[in-house]
């Protein structure tokens, strides 16, 4: 991998990291709000971009993957985060929540990277 591609990666993860933090700070309840919304919008960046990159030159795709999809997606999904406080809900014998979080997380996520996808050919 190439310096510049490194520097197009950590920018897109300082952007994607912060951005999640706001979110996070904006949504904080006893339900994951934040985690979830999280996901689906960065399930739904990366189908998008993924699908649009297929139109490009291999020089500007490169760059917007190591931008968009490793480096902020990167930064700013939190699939872990996720995992992280499912189980928490799981040993705090919280098993609703946390069947609620998994069917929604995954079940919006694959619905968001489709329609992202599905726009991305538009």
């Amino acid at each position: 991998m190439n310096p510049a591609a490194l520097l197009w990666i950590a920018l897109g993860g300082a952007l994607g990291s912060v951005a999640r933090a706001l979110i996070g700070y904006a949504l904080q309840t006893r339900f994951p709000w934040a985690t979830l919304v999280v996901n689906i919008v960065g399930s739904f960046i990366l189908g998008w971009t993924m699908t649009r990159l297929g139109g490009l030159e291999p020089a500007p795709a490169v760059r917007m993957e190591a931008l968009v999809v490793v480096g902020f997606c990167g930064g700013f999904t939190t699939f872990s985060t996720f995992s992280w406080q499912t189980l928490e809900q799981m040993l705090r014998g919280q098993w609703g929540l946390a069947a609620v979080n998994l069917l929604l997380s995954i079940g919006l996520c694959l619905a968001a990277v489709w329609l992202g996808m599905r726009l991305g050919r538009a």
